[in-house]
């Protein structure tokens, strides 16, 4: 039995020394490249369309396929074909699909925002309208399809594809002070939209917001490039506490041209406008600045009346959501944390609650749409526990609910248009995306795509199994995962490398495939680390008090929970509790960074990317939403900034920042810097110059930030 053992403990060791290890440039070079559909554009009927790219033709396609067969039904348009055009880059339908717009030579502007050189495509005739001579942003078709609106310099137009004519219906448009149709930069980013118009309906009117930004304070930030002298990108950018922008609405009447300026109460914020089903009525949601008094108002577009249909009020905040959906009546659905949990509600169009949907102490986390005729809703949830993601549907009266996704993992549906079919996009820790298409019923018709190449490929390699676990602390029990090395022998002691994110309403711990990042994980746990991830109180899809108890005291709750997660593990017999890492991005380089100081006896080493290191450096909408203003809470702000404690640092601690982030300032980079200077604190710091919030940019900029992060763990953790 003894030569049993040890032919098995043999052979597995060989078979183990056999495979190869994952090396930190086959992360970014493409290695484990997961297959996956280009976004799905849902078109009338049962189709979809895909756009394709040749790489042996160089050309762009834009393709028809069947939902029911998932064959190609014909090529829309070929840029073969197209004297003006070797290439696309994007494309929009109109209404009845008869015509797109297509657009090429876009250029980022912010993280949502691009600016771009755009054509109509007429499909019937194969030619090819140029919109305007310039740059514009945002071309949207009328839904009569006879005219496009688009933003330029900050101002809107309407162009006449019948008569070619092009019509200036603002003036005031001025860079660093006046916008008009497109958002600010904070809004941009906190509020997640960029075009702040809307056609009505019956193409008579247009709907937009103003940006008076005028007394905003200004951010400027040298960028080095390429030439002899840097330049400047100067911008508006509010701070916590500091002057918004003035946001008006307006409405625009073609059949008038003028435009009215429209009266919505008392706000502070406007973040969403949408017209209802009567081609007459508009929708507009409205906040104050705490973000914890929403407003939702019907304009009627003939008088400019306004009225509140919903009020909803929070005692801590609301969070945004896209889920407003009208039916034909003009009666509406609503998802809302007003019971504790995200939920889904249908009110009537004159905004009185006919019954609550969905109910339980779970979340709902997509909304997909409602079909009309069988009276049918379909969302996808946390039922099936927090980590996991599964597609429901269920009557509009709450009841004849149904499972549509049979595994346990992540669930991701998308729907045809008319809600008859979905493409199911399934993952979980151990199996790579599989495409999956259904019919509503949630039958499944047949497999579209999997990975199992990429699932063969990694056999070759030494992959740890990632352990999903609860761990249980003084102040709660929280999700987490543990990676640890293939060789692990439970009698031996390793070091502890964490990693979190942590901000409000966010998720690390879920069960669906990797991202870089587990590959880099893997990499790490092949050298000798354990690898672990909590998601302590503040974190999402767990109910509101579980997320909103950090509210007003950001880096409070969620760091004491990562240093008693650190004493629990530590307390394991194969965790060296002398040997313990964290590290972050953003809001997590904002935790790893409190940490390593608030946990200096537990926490022998750091690294912090993009960090906050101070949440009066961070723009107001999404820092107030969670902590009202420096100036109502200046201890919420000052008691868990990291500047604060940096007298503290006794470990070893890498600072890494962009010069060129636009989001998380490289300010609060440099502040932590002068703090640990005054401290006479030493620390390791890596500036990438101009990279952005995500440091990616350029040749080798991520190979070569991973590389310096891997050396900084494998000299100061466990060594």
């Amino acid at each position: 039995m003894k030569k049993l053992i040890i032919l098995f403990i043999a052979v597995t060791s060989l078979a183990s020394a056999q495979k190869k290890e994952i090396a930190i440039d086959e992360i970014w070079n493409g290695t484990f490249r997961t297959e996956r559909m280009n976004s799905l554009n849902s078109m009338n009927g049962d189709f979809y369309s895909l756009q394709n790219y040749d790489r042996a033709t160089r050309s762009s396609t834009v393709d028809k396929y069947s939902y029911a067969t998932l064959d190609k039904v014909e090529t829309i348009v070929n840029s073969k074909d197209l004297k003006e055009l070797n290439y696309f880059e994007s494309y929009s339908f109109n209404n009845n699909e008869t015509k797109l717009i297509l657009g090429v030579n876009t250029e980022p502007i912010y993280r949502h925002s691009s600016l771009g050189v755009f054509y109509v495509y007429d499909i019937a005739s194969k030619t090819l309208q140029l919109i305007d001579s310039e740059k514009i942003q945002e071309p949207t078709f009328s839904p009569d399809s006879k005219k496009v609106a688009y933003a330029k310099n900050n101002n809107l137009f309407i162009k006449n594809l019948e008569t070619n004519n092009i019509t200036q219906i603002t003036f005031d448009g001025l860079k660093n002070s006046i916008i008009n149709g497109i958002c600010d930069w904070v809004y941009e980013e906190e509020f997640a939209f960029v075009k702040a118009f809307e056609w009505s309906s019956d193409s008579e009117n247009i709907a937009f917001l103003r940006f008076d930004e005028t007394d905003v304070p200004t951010f400027s930030m040298d960028i080095v490039g390429t030439e002899l002298y840097p330049t400047q990108q100067v911008f508006k950018y509010p701070k916590a506490g500091e002057k918004n922008s003035t946001v008006t609405l307006h409405l625009y009447n073609l059949n008038s041209t003028k435009t009215n300026k429209i009266n919505v109460g008392n706000y502070e914020y406007i973040p969403r406008i949408k017209w209802t089903n009567d081609a007459n009525i508009l929708s507009v949601i409205t906040l104050n600045r705490h973000q914890n008094n929403l407003n939702l108002y019907f304009i009627n577009a003939s008088d400019f009346s306004s009225k509140v249909v919903l009020n909803e009020t929070d005692k801590a905040y609301i969070d945004i959501h896209d889920n407003l959906t009208f039916l034909k009546d003009n009666s509406f659905i609503w998802t809302s944390e007003k019971d504790g949990f995200n939920h889904i509600y249908l009110y009537s169009k004159d905004g009185k609650l006919i019954n609550q949907i969905t109910k339980g102490p779970w979340e709902v986390t997509n909304f997909y749409g409602i079909n009309e005729a069988t009276k049918t809703v379909f969302y996808q949830s946390v039922e099936d526990g927090s980590i996991n993601r599964t597609v429901y549907s269920i009557k509009l009266n709450g009841k004849d609910k149904k499972r549509l996704t049979k595994a346990f993992g992540t669930n991701d549906a998308s729907f045809s248009k008319n809600l008859g079919f979905f493409i199911n996009t399934f993952s979980d820790a151990n199996t790579p995306p599989i495409y999956t298409l259904h019919n509503s019923k949630g039958e499944q018709l047949k497999e579209v795509l999997n990975n199992n190449e990429l699932s063969k490929q990694l056999e070759n390699y030494k992959i740890s199994t990632k352990e999903f676990f609860t761990i249980k602390t003084v102040n709660g029990e929280f999700n987490a995962w543990m990676l640890k090395p293939l060789n692990f022998d439970e009698n031996k002691e390793y070091p502890l490398f964490m990693t979190q994110y942590s901000g409000p309403g966010s998720q690390s711990v879920s069960n669906g495939w990797n991202g870089a990042n587990d590959y880099w994980y893997q990499h790490l746990a092949q050298k000798g680390y354990i690898i672990v991830c909590v998601d302590g109180r503040g974190t999402g899809f767990k109910g509101a008090d579980f997320k909103k108890v950090t509210y007003k005291e950001l880096g409070k709750y969620e760091v004491q929970d990562q240093i008693d997660a650190a004493k629990e593990l530590g307390k394991l017999s194969y965790i060296n509790k002398n040997e313990i890492g964290i590290w972050g991005w953003s809001y997590g380089g904002f935790m790893s960074s409190n940490c390593i100081l608030k946990g200096n006896d537990i926490f022998k080493m750091a690294i912090a990317v993009a960090p906050v290191t101070s949440w009066r450096f961070y723009d107001s909408i999404y820092t107030e939403r969670y902590m009202q203003t420096p100036q109502e809470n200046p201890s919420g702000y000052d008691e868990n900034s990291p500047l604060n404690f940096a007298k503290l640092l006794t470990g070893n601690y890498l600072l890494v920042h962009g010069s060129g982030d636009d989001n998380v300032h490289v300010q609060n980079s440099m502040r932590m810097t002068n703090a640990l200077i005054e401290a006479n604190k030493p620390f390791e710091q890596a500036i990438y110059p101009d990279r952005t919030h995500g440091i990616y940019r350029g040749k080798n900029t991520r190979l070569h930030l991973y590389n310096k992060m891997t050396t900084f763990i494998l000299e100061n953790l466990g060594n």
